[in-house]
């Protein structure tokens, strides 16, 4: 199961090749990664088409994720959308991310300072999922919040995560975006080779204009420590507020020096 900016993909052929993969779950998975803000209710025809699945297939997926409490099916419109089951989950797994509450009051300094929205955010497949934002004094912002999930390739943030993540790991993302898109995949693998090298050389990864026309973001990354997965933090706005030269001389050292305080903020 593959995602880029959102979208969801079928399970990949090389991962039925592993006897401990078990495909029925990815499936069911994937069924739930079909939506999202713009698709909090979709029909059977809409999953099979998500997922590169049979319409039959996904019918029993609905149905058991439906009697599961994962997902709430609505008879008057042949639709199906996330269930109490899902908040849950989405529930324990944000409490159990105690950086998020060590990470807000510097996150809303940097935010005031640069008078921009940051944010912290996890790789989710080949996306970057918010789990914490906060927002400066601007009257405009980013339309994003806790929960959203923007590319990964294309995003400062996802850049920032690929920029500082195992190598091993790395060369698997590298893999699945270029599976995903063979066309597209020259432009975004150099990208992210400049991204690494930005990373290393100025503390930061960049992206004006490349993920959204009109916003500007910088990002850096780090290591949490607790045995949580690598993160990174953003700082962006739309381009009509702020501009790669105010972030880069304004914003950047206000950004490393807080991710910088991050680092290893959850122990060994």
């Amino acid at each position: 199961m593959l995602t880029e900016a959102g979208a969801a993909v079928p399970v990949a052929d090389g991962a039925k090749e592993d006897r401990h993969f078990v495909t029925a779950l990815a499936r069911g998975l994937a069924v739930l990664a079909c939506f999202g803000p713009g698709r909090t209710s979709l029909a059977n025809h809409d999953i099979a088409e998500a997922c590169g699945l049979p319409r039959s297939t996904v019918s029993r997926l609905t149905y058991t994720l439906t009697k599961l409490g994962y997902l709430q099916h609505m008879p008057e419109l042949g639709r199906y959308r996330l269930g109490t089951a899902t908040i849950a989950l989405s529930s324990a797994a944000l409490g159990g991310l105690d950086v998020r509450t060590i990470a807000r009051p510097v996150l809303r300094a940097v935010a005031e300072a640069a008078n921009a929205s940051v944010g912290l955010g996890v790789r989710d497949r080949l996306s970057m999922r918010y789990v914490e934002c906060q927002r400066g004094p601007a009257a405009i912002s980013l339309n994003l919040d806790t929960g959203s999930r923007i590319s990964l390739a294309r995003s400062a943030m996802g850049r920032a995560y690929v920029a500082i993540c195992p190598e091993r790991e790395r060369e698997g993302i590298y893999e699945d975006l270029k599976a995903l898109d063979p066309v597209a995949w020259p432009a975004l693998r150099a990208g992210l080779d400049r991204a690494v090298e930005e990373h290393r050389e100025i503390g930061c990864c960049t992206s004006f204009g490349e993920w959204q026309e009109t916003v500007c973001a910088i990002a850096v990354g780090f290591h949490p420590g607790g045995g949580l997965p690598p993160m990174s933090v953003n700082c962006g706005a739309p381009t009509v507020i702020t501009d790669a030269r105010f972030l880069m001389e304004v914003a950047r050292p206000k950004l490393i020096d807080a991710v910088r305080s991050l680092d290893g903020v959850m122990g060994a």
